[in-house]
């Protein structure tokens, strides 16, 4: 996704102003950035709880290979668990090997199948 500045700003204020629920976890090796977590909690009416969603894992390149995804993952979970979380949930793209080896040894695949709607779409005719 190409840099925009007006998206940037909006995304950080929302991880600054703890109000829209958006946060974001960081791993450094005390000066370089090895990588981001980004999550936000849902509801979840069918069991009455909060979950947490993981929208971004990203680890730097230079980082990858180092535990850096594992232990972002581990800390998610850890602030899931302070917040009271049923869950933690993300999605990724199937063709993502080398993510799915990490995620499939810290969590469990489901048979969900997910899908996007513009706004507007679905409309009865």
């Amino acid at each position: 996704m190409p840099a925009d500045a007006a998206r940037d700003r909006l995304v950080w204020s929302w991880l600054h102003d703890g109000a829209s629920g958006v946060r974001g976890l960081v791993a450094t090796d005390g000066t370089r950035l090895g990588g981001i977590a980004v999550l936000r909690t849902f509801e979840r009416p069918l069991d009455g709880s909060h979950g947490c969603w993981l929208d971004d894992l990203f680890v730097a390149e230079a980082a990858r290979g180092a535990g850096v995804g594992r232990l972002l993952l581990g800390a998610v979970g850890v602030h899931a668990g302070d917040l009271g979380a049923s869950v933690v949930r993300w999605i990724t793209d199937p063709a993502n090997a080398t993510a799915r080896r990490l995620y499939d040894s810290v969590a469990t695949a489901t048979p969900w199948v997910t899908y996007d709607m513009s706004p507007g779409d679905g409309r009865p005719g």
